[in-house]
């Protein structure tokens, strides 16, 4: 194994990136509710919330968590709707057709929340943000997360 980052001058550095994803249909972070004089967060989204961390651990693998900025890409994948024409469907799956109802990007975003304190200590850390939204017949949310190196980090 290499120790030191002189071993390899010409690679990225080790630990510049991690993927995260998420099987299933990706789902916003839900409004919170109140009750009682509190507010707490839907259950759905907890669960959701449970399972992104989940597999963000797993891509971790042990790795130490991100210092300073990063930059994140959020692609979510939903699924094609079963009602529309074969014609339809083979279009939303060629991205000629792009999923505009909700949830919104910005809603899809406040998820990441979830990735404090496993990929990064807290989500100011992110300084560069792309949210992509699109069909697929694997929907899923897959979050990519990229230490900011050389651009003023």
């Amino acid at each position: 194994m290499l120790s030191t980052v002189t071993d390899r001058p010409f690679a990225p550095p080790l630990n510049s990136s991690v993927v995260v994803e998420l099987p299933g249909e990706p789902r916003a972070k839900g409004r919170p509710r109140f009750g009682n004089g509190h507010a707490f967060t839907p259950q759905a989204t907890r669960n959701y919330e449970n399972d992104l961390r989940f597999m963000a651990k797993r891509a971790m693998q042990g790795r130490v968590l991100f210092e300073g900025p990063v930059r994140v890409e959020i692609l979510a994948l939903f699924s094609v709707p079963k009602s529309w024409s074969k014609i339809k469907q083979v279009r939303a799956l060629m991205h000629t057709i792009r999923p505009t109802g909700k949830p919104d990007l910005d809603n899809i975003f406040k998820v990441v929340d979830a990735l404090n304190g496993i990929v990064w200590r807290d989500d100011s850390q992110v300084v560069n943000a792309t949210i992509i939204k699109k069909y697929s017949d694997q929907p899923r949310l897959r979050i990519e997360v990229e230490a900011m190196i050389g651009e003023g980090a």
